[in-house]
C-alpha cells in the first residue's frame, strides 16, 4: 500500500466524525416547516373568484340619465334663466330664444287669421252650393230643369268643398308653425340640477336641435355599469353577487375574502349585455344589493363617478385560484342549481 491510499484511508476514517452544524439544521427545518405548512394553506384555504371590472355611476332608467337641453327652434339666445349647478323645480324657465326675425310671430298671426276668413268664406260656399243642389233636385223632379244642371251643381259643391278642406290644411300649417314659435321657452322637465351650459351668450345664433347645455334630474336611481373581460363575462350570471368599490371611498379589499373587505359596498348583478364591444370586453350593470349596507350618498357617488367590482363566482382553494392565475386560465364555471318539475310549475328555478 502506498503513501497515497494511507493518507484516503485516513480521512474516510474522519467523515463519520463530522457533525452537521446546529444552525443549518434549524434553518433547514424551518424551511421544511415552511414548505409543508405552504402546502396545506395553499390546499385548504378557501378564496372566492371573481370576475373584475372598472366602470361608472350611471342608471338603467334613461329618464334618470344626463339629458340634453336642445334649442327648440332656430333662432338667438335672448336669456338664460339659470346658470351652472342651479338647481330647478320641474316647470321652471331654462332659456328663451327669439327668431331671427323679430316680426316673425306678427307675420304668422296676420297669415293665421287670413287663413281662417278664407276657410269662413269657403264654408259659406259650399254651404250655398249645398242648398243650390238641393234645389235643382227639386226642380227635376218637376221637370223644370234638366239632369245635367243637377250635375253641374254636383260638381260644384265637391270643388268648394275640396277648397274648404284645403283652407283647414292650411290653417293646421300655420297654427302649428305658430305654436313652435310661441314656445320658445325650454322648461325643465323634472327636478334636477344644471350641470353644464355649452352655447354662447345672448344673440347667439342656435339652430333647432343643437345642445344648449346638459341638466341631471334629481333623485335619479344609481346603477354601476362595469366593464369585464370577454373571459370572464361568460361566468356572470344576473343575480350574481358583488362588491363595490367607489372612488374616494377608503378600502382595504381582498378580493377572494369579501367578508374581510373593509370600505365596499354590495351589489347583484342585473343585466349583462350581449354584444362585446370592440375590445372584446363586456359591459355589466349592477344595482345596490338590498341585503346589504346602502351605497354611499349621491354627493359622495356621483353619477359618472369612476368604480371598480369584483362580481363573486364560485369557491375554490387558494392553490387551485393561484395556479389559474399564472396559466391565464379562466375561473371555474358557476354551478347552477337544478329545475325540478315542481320548480318549474311554481316557476322558480
Amino acid at each position: 500500500m502506498n503513501n497515497t491510499e494511507s493518507r484516503f484511508l485516513d480521512n474516510m476514517k474522519s467523515l463519520p466524525a463530522m457533525r452537521v452544524p446546529k444552525l443549518h439544521k434549524v434553518v433547514c427545518g424551518i424551511i421544511g416547516f415552511l414548505i409543508i405548512a405552504s402546502c396545506f394553506i395553499l390546499y385548504f384555504t378557501p378564496w372566492i373568484q371573481t370576475a373584475y371590472g372598472t366602470g361608472m355611476v350611471d342608471s338603467l332608467d334613461p329618464e334618470d340619465r344626463m339629458q340634453p337641453i336642445n334649442a327648440l327652434v332656430d333662432g338667438q339666445v335672448k336669456k338664460w334663466h339659470v346658470r351652472e349647478g342651479q338647481q330647478v323645480k320641474a316647470g321652471e324657465p331654462i332659456v328663451t330664444l327669439i327668431d331671427i326675425d323679430a316680426q316673425r310671430l306678427e307675420k304668422l298671426e296676420s297669415q293665421l287669421a287670413a287663413a281662417n276668413l278664407k276657410n269662413q268664406a269657403n264654408e259659406t260656399a259650399v254651404r250655398n252650393a249645398e242648398n243650390n243642389l238641393r234645389r235643382q233636385i227639386s226642380l227635376e223632379k218637376q221637370g223644370l230643369v234638366s239632369r245635367k244642371e243637377v250635375e253641374n251643381a254636383q260638381i260644384k259643391v265637391e270643388e268648394l268643398r275640396a277648397k274648404a278642406a284645403a283652407s283647414i290644411t292650411e290653417i293646421n300649417d300655420v297654427s302649428m308653425t305658430l305654436s313652435r314659435q310661441s314656445t320658445q321657452t325650454k322648461v325643465a322637465p323634472v327636478d334636477g340640477t344644471v350641470v353644464r351650459l355649452l352655447s354662447g351668450g345672448v344673440s347667439t345664433f342656435v339652430k333647432s336641435g343643437d345642445i344648449l347645455g346638459q341638466f341631471i334630474p334629481a333623485d335619479a336611481k344609481r346603477s354601476v355599469r362595469v366593464t369585464v373581460r370577454g373571459l370572464d363575462a361568460p361566468l356572470v350570471t344576473p343575480g350574481a353577487k358583488a362588491r363595490i368599490q367607489f372612488d374616494g371611498w377608503p378600502v382595504f379589499q381582498f378580493s377572494g375574502w369579501p367578508g374581510a373587505a373593509i370600505g365596499t359596498f354590495g351589489g347583484e348583478v342585473v343585466y349583462v349585455e350581449p354584444v362585446a364591444s370592440t375590445t372584446g370586453d363586456f359591459q355589466v350593470w349592477i344595482k345596490p344589493d338590498e341585503d346589504d349596507i346602502a351605497w354611499p350618498a349621491e354627493s359622495s357617488a356621483r353619477l359618472g363617478s369612476q368604480v371598480r367590482a369584483w362580481i363573486l363566482l364560485e369557491e375554490v382553494r387558494l392553490g387551485y385560484e393561484l395556479w389559474r392565475q399564472l396559466n391565464n386560465f379562466p375561473p371555474k364555471p358557476t354551478t347552477q342549481p337544478k329545475t325540478t318539475a315542481s320548480d318549474k310549475g311554481s316557476g322558480r328555478l
